[in-house]
């Protein structure tokens, strides 16, 4: 008889995706005042930097085991392609392609992540779930196009779908590690790596420092410790407890997210037709749900 998962652990899952999305979707209103005072190379050193000191302070107060040797190469891999080229792909990209282009383009990820756990992961992927996919896709669309201007891609498109690719492969990459360490041990691991990586852009970072205005600083700060430390254990711990293809399809709240706390705190107030689309993300991530087996531990 299929046991079932307890109720107190699906709560804690749950309540751990939507802190997740919260906080990942705030991010994009810290973007905006960080980048007023930083390039995106040095905003995402810094970002990365903050995230590695208080991770390595966790990790010097819990003892945490550091990894086996045979497991480094994949874990720098791992850091390199789900944080160090993603988020530079993302903002190299998004110099060349308007803001709604980008953001629907980056939206993609979970799509990435449905197939990579179909292939790699060998994940049943029922096919209620790919039209939940359609609807939060649509939704998105929504949220992103600006009226009577349509959808203009720029060159920098493919950039954004290179970064939200290898996001994928971050994703579905640490269920690998996931077998063997825990949640907070392969985010601090990659977060070391994948800062490991940007320290070309020091310099940039040392002489953009001295001239930056301190809210480019703070929200700068803010980003490694909230949407990058927090906000990648949560990730880490909604991927040990359930199917990567079911958990990546939560990614489709996040621009939701991003608009409600952009309203509330820059005064940037959604459109009907964001609200519509709003209302088709979170239906479609409904669909998504219900027929995915569950994986809770």
């Amino acid at each position: 008889m299929k046991s079932m998962p307890r109720a107190g652990v699906v709560d804690s899952t749950m309540a751990t995706v939507l802190l997740t999305v919260v906080v990942w979707g705030s991010a994009f209103a810290a973007v905006r005042v960080g980048l007023t005072g930083y390039s995106p190379e040095s905003l995402a050193l810094l970002r990365f930097l903050t995230a590695s000191l208080v991770l390595a302070g966790y990790a010097v107060v819990k003892r945490m085991q550091m990894p086996r040797f045979c497991d480094l190469p994949g874990l720098a891999g791992l850091g390199f392609v789900g944080l160090t080229a993603s988020n530079l792909l993302v903002n190299a990209g998004e110099q060349s392609t308007p803001a709604g282009s980008a953001s629907l383009i980056v939206a993609s990820a979970p799509i990435f992540t449905l197939v990579l756990a179909r292939l790699f992961l060998k994940e049943r992927v029922p096919r209620s779930a790919w039209l939940g996919v359609g609807a939060c896709f649509a939704g998105v669309v929504l949220i992103c196009l600006k009226p009577g201007t349509g959808l203009q891609l720029a060159p920098g498109s493919l950039l954004l779908l290179l970064g939200a690719a290898t996001s994928a492969v971050y994703s579905v990459g640490q269920k690998v590690f996931l077998s063997r360490y825990s949640p907070m041990q392969v985010a601090t691991f990659a977060f070391w790596f994948g800062t490991l990586f940007l320290l070309i852009f020091a310099p940039d970072l040392l002489h953009q420092m001295s001239q930056a205005r301190l809210p480019a600083t703070w929200a700068a700060l803010y980003l490694g410790v909230v949407p990058g430390a927090l906000g990648y254990l949560g990730w880490g711990l909604i991927f040990s407890r359930m199917p990567a293809s079911r958990a990546g399809s939560f990614l489709f709240l996040v621009p939701l997210s991003a608009i409600l706390i952009a309203w509330l705190l820059l005064g940037e107030q959604p459109g009907f037709q964001s609200l519509i689309g709003g209302a088709l993300v979170l239906l479609g991530t409904v669909l998504i749900q219900p027929d995915f087996p569950e994986h809770c531990s």
